[in-house]
């Protein structure tokens, strides 16, 4: 996958967070980090729009029913 520079501002604490996990040999490095931290991110809105998704489908499909139901009575 291409890889883009880009810039951000990140309170001093993450930084002497992310410096941590570095020396413990979680993450090889800062980007490491923060790839690792949005993927985990987008993976999960992913879902939780995925979710929404599905609930509105079941509702207006659920409200369809209901009306064509009625319609027959």
């Amino acid at each position: 996958m291409k890889k883009q520079i880009v810039t951000i501002n990140i309170p001093d604490a993450y930084i002497t967070a992310f410096e941590s996990l570095i020396e413990l040999g979680l993450f090889n490095s800062r980007s490491e980090i923060v790839r690792e931290a949005l993927k985990e991110f987008l993976e999960s809105e992913k879902q939780l729009n995925d979710d929404l998704l599905v609930e509105n489908f079941n509702k207006n499909f659920h409200s369809k029913i209901s009306t064509q139901n009625s319609e027959f009575q």
